[in-house]
């Protein structure tokens, strides 16, 4: 039987890093609208929903074609949690009589994912695997070349308990990154948070997996589509 998956675009109005961000033009097109666009083009997808508190970002889901969930201001602030907008917009697309099995979660920040980035963490959701997420490969090491301060002010290696002398010895580490969250609708709506589940990472290389938190990440994603 063949799997409905659905959606999910959390867009706040609120940003502080970066303001109007999620409408920001980015390649001619609202940062908000790459998301909807690509998950309109998968086959895969059966519906796209944008979750929003700000008026600017729901229209500009309006028109390219996503359904509008009306998130409540308290799931909108700084510190609000995200996992309970995921619930929230899980209970609400319930509520409207539509069932699915499979929850993806496209942040409009990551503009420069693919369509088999996203269809790579569609086929990583196994019997085994309650959550997957994105990954690329880390820059600093915490076994390495990553410290943290004492209440002396003297600095240690974080992982300093494992004896390296070579960063080619060292395991391999991951930034996690925000190019896709694939879940079952069950799994969120009876967790607190995402490492409660077996997860499994998909990688995904540094160009497709930037993250735009501030103008300086906006301006590097610009000149990677434009290249």
């Amino acid at each position: 039987m063949t799997s409905r998956t659905f959606a999910f675009i959390f867009a706040r109005g609120g940003s502080k890093g970066l303001p109007g961000k999620n409408i920001k033009e980015l390649g001619g097109l609202p940062l908000l609208a790459h998301g909807i666009r690509l998950a309109q083009a998968m086959d895969r997808v059966e519906r796209v929903f944008v979750s929003t508190d700000d008026a600017q970002i729901a229209a500009v889901a309006t028109q390219f074609g996503a359904d509008v969930i009306e998130r409540p201001p308290e799931l909108a602030t700084d510190t609000a949690s995200e996992w309970m907008a995921w619930q929230h917009a899980i209970k609400h697309v319930r509520t409207l009589g539509l069932d699915f099995d499979v929850f993806l979660s496209l942040p409009a920040t990551s503009p420069l994912r693919n369509a088999q980035d996203v269809g790579n963490c569609l086929d990583a959701l196994q019997a085994d695997v309650d959550v997957v997420i994105t990954v690329t490969p880390s820059a600093r090491s915490p076994y390495f070349n990553m410290v943290s301060t004492d209440a002396a002010g003297l600095a240690h290696v974080v992982l300093g308990t494992a004896e390296f002398k070579r960063r080619q010895d060292v395991p391999p580490v991951y930034d996690i990154t925000t190019v896709a969250y694939v879940a079952r609708p069950g799994f969120i709506l009876t967790h607190e948070r995402l490492f409660e589940g077996r997860v499994r990472p998909v990688i995904v290389p540094k160009e497709r997996a930037v993250d735009i938190d501030d103008a300086y990440d906006f301006k590097l994603a610009q000149a990677l589509l434009d290249a």
